[in-house]
């Protein structure tokens, strides 16, 4: 039947189809992409032309399903299935089922290069660590399984109820995920729920200092839930990387030591994410080093991930740290790339200060903000019971802007 609003030359139609085949249409279109009007359309067409019905599908516990077809479509359908003795709802069952088997869920794409995302800035309390692990959850999430993302035709911080914001359902990235807890306060490693390393055993700075005991590997450990299958890890702190400075002033090409640590570990993962000391020393020079564009690699695969508050000490720190990279870019010739400034802990009701530091952010456009983090008591509470923002609270406004701040940056 034929709606007065219906797209044009198209019926909306009305047929049953079980859950499990609905969520799996719903899934595989928003992977390809493509509109599940469409892809009923070409399923019922392919089903159509096939010279006899296919095997069976369960259709027990089948529910109301909707869409919009071609006009004429459902129609020539219906004739068909009664001339292969099937009912609609089997025959839609059938049609879907093979537009499922022709178009497989796409392999997720894999950087040739692996990609190092330093997140830092000089200032300690802006909440580098729960953007290193955010970002590190949301690129790790499960490619067959959707999850809400906060998508906004413009960058600006927005309520839920204004309509230039929308969450739309997308698959998760799925990638292979590294995250090295680089900051001896060791934050990282707590919130995920694990220990830091052992005072006097082999530890990342041990590795950095050449001094590394076994595989550096070896001290990687996962971070469990089904939503991360096996594709998110952490390398824990150790309390000793508080002398990671004094270590890096004997050795020889100190810049590289990171890069020389790390490079073991490249080959298992498509993204390293790097949560940086509140430092201006030698292990902040290692670490800037590690973020720069290698030969072959895109302009923006890697680079700094620069995170501030809407305050007034946030600018100062963002100077220094920016005139840090800058020497480094000018001392070594190197290309470090910025990824953007992430905005983090915002609330708008803060007044004034707020919504004024929130507009000089803006104001910079290179590099320019990639996401504004509402300051929300979910990431508090996830800290306390030790455990990712993306277990705890995967449907809460900060998992949902993190994932399009993970898009934002691949």
């Amino acid at each position: 039947m034929t709606s007065p609003s219906s797209p044009p030359d198209r019926d909306k139609v009305v047929s049953k189809l079980t859950p499990w085949l609905r969520q799996e249409l719903k899934i595989r279109t928003a992977q390809l992409r493509v509109d599940i009007q469409d892809a009923v359309h070409q399923g019922i067409a392919d089903w159509s032309s096939l010279a006899s019905a296919p095997a069976p599908v369960d259709t027990s516990g089948a529910e109301s399903f909707s869409t919009w077809l071609p006009a004429g479509q459902w129609d020539a359908f219906r004739a068909d299935a009664k001339h292969r003795g099937v009912s609609l709802i089997q025959g839609l069952a059938q049609s879907v089922q093979l537009w499922l088997e022709k178009n497989p869920a796409p392999s997720v794409q894999r950087p040739s290069v692996v990609r190092r995302i330093v997140v830092c800035n000089q200032k300690g309390g802006v909440g580098k660590t729960a953007i290193t692990a955010g970002t590190g959850e949301a690129l790790a999430e499960d490619p067959n399984t959707l999850h809400p993302v906060r998508i906004a035709r413009q960058l600006a911080l927005q309520n839920e109820d204004d309509p230039a914001v929308d969450r739309e359902d997308l698959p998760g990235l799925g990638l292979r995920v590294l995250l090295v807890d680089f900051d001896p306060q060791g934050h990282l490693t707590k919130q995920l729920g694990h220990d830091p390393l052992p005072i006097g055993g082999d530890s990342l700075t041990r590795h950095m200092a050449g001094e590394g005991s076994g595989p550096l590997q070896d001290l990687v450990v996962s971070i469990e839930d089904e939503r991360f299958g096996d594709r998110l890890h952490l390398l824990p702190s150790c309390t000793d990387a508080f002398l990671l400075d004094v270590r890096l002033s004997t050795v020889r090409a100190r810049e590289a030591a990171l890069e020389r640590a790390l490079a073991p570990l490249e080959s298992e993962y498509d993204v390293i994410l790097v949560d940086c000391p509140p430092s201006l020393g030698l292990s902040m020079d290692a670490a800037i080093y590690y973020g720069r564009r290698r030969p072959a690699e895109q302009p923006g695969a890697s680079g700094a991930l620069i995170v501030v508050q809407a305050e007034d000490s946030s600018a100062d720190a963002y100077d220094l740290l920016t005139s840090q990279i800058n020497d480094l870019r000018d001392d070594l010739s190197l290309d470090i790339d910025y990824l953007g400034l992430v905005v983090n802990l915002y609330d708008g009701r803060r007044g004034f200060i707020a919504t004024s530091s929130l507009q000089a952010w803006m104001d910079i456009k290179d590099p320019r903000v990639v996401a504004i983090v509402p300051d929300l008591k979910e990431q508090r509470e996830a800290v306390r019971v030790k455990q990712p923002l993306f277990v705890y609270a995967p449907k809460g406004d900060q998992a949902v802007v993190l994932r399009a701040l993970a898009r934002e940056i691949s």
